[in-house]
């Protein structure tokens, strides 16, 4: 007999990461998604792995990906209802054997279906997989002080990034490989995914400008981690911006850096 899948580890961790999401003002309505990649052994213990709800085209080739199981949160379903109606407002997918469907294995009861940012998602997992094998979760979201920040600082990942180091010694210790920045660009689009996915080669966050932030990393901890120090750093920013009497010199910088044993992305400190 299958155990109950509402109670797996990996359903009760999107829960607890999407409710807090909302909690904290990052995801208002339905905004933000996250995917996180799956282990066929761990969800075999709740799925027949042999059953298909329905197949859904994916609008993308994601042949890398083939196989391969993610837990998604679902297109116009709003965090706030996620804890209390898992079933409807998440989806497990597997990438089927033409790279560009997906194998509806759970959820969505609603008739609903993957975010629209899927691709995008898709693309970033195929990136950073690339870039460290452990990799598994990507986190999308819309912190408030991250966009203040980014609408008021010029679109350079490295001027970004050299502020929030500076606004707080926490950030070169949290995210040394610094944070990528986009334009402003339709969001839903492969455009915007590919632009995504070719920042995730060396970032582990991508600002998109004007509209939110894109986390990756090895677990849910990591990448809310990621993103919540970047918004608590941001939000340190404008609350001072105009005012600032002290920010952390490079010497600092560099001092945080030897001593947590880090290396900072190049070109950002003198």
């Amino acid at each position: 007999m299958k155990k109950n899948i509402l109670n797996a580890p990996f359903i009760v961790e999107m829960c607890r990461a999407t409710a807090n999401m909302y909690r904290l003002g990052w995801d208002e309505r339905n905004g933000g998604n996250i995917s996180m990649l799956l282990e066929e052994t761990e969800v075999a213990e709740y799925l027949d792995m042999n059953y298909v709800l329905r197949t859904i085209p994916t609008g993308f080739d994601a042949t890398p990906l083939i196989g391969r199981i993610i837990l998604v949160t679902g297109t116009g379903k709003y965090f706030k209802n996620i804890e209390i109606d898992p079933e409807n407002n998440l989806g497990i997918i597997r990438i089927a054997k033409d790279g560009t469907t997906a194998e509806l294995l759970w959820g969505w009861d609603d008739e609903g279906r993957f975010t629209s940012e899927l691709p995008a998602h898709l693309m970033s997992h195929i990136s950073r997989l690339a870039a460290d094998d452990k990799h598994r979760v990507v986190m999308h979201s819309h912190p408030t002080y991250t966009i203040a920040m980014n609408a008021v600082c010029p679109i350079d990942e490295k001027e970004f990034t050299h502020r929030l180091w500076q606004s707080n010694t926490e950030s070169i210790v949290v995210f040394p490989d610094g944070v990528g920045v986009l334009p402003c660009m339709v969001c839903g689009t492969t455009a915007i995914g590919e632009a995504t996915a070719e920042k995730m080669k060396s970032f582990r966050l991508v600002v998109w400008t004007n509209h939110g932030i894109y986390g990756a990393g090895r677990d849910m901890d990591e990448v809310f981690g990621l993103i919540e120090t970047v918004e608590k750093t941001a939000q340190i920013y404008m609350l001072t911006l105009g005012h600032t009497q002290n920010v952390i010199s490079d010497e600092i910088l560099h001092g945080l850096a030897e001593r947590f044993g880090v290396t900072p992305l190049e070109g950002v400190l003198k």
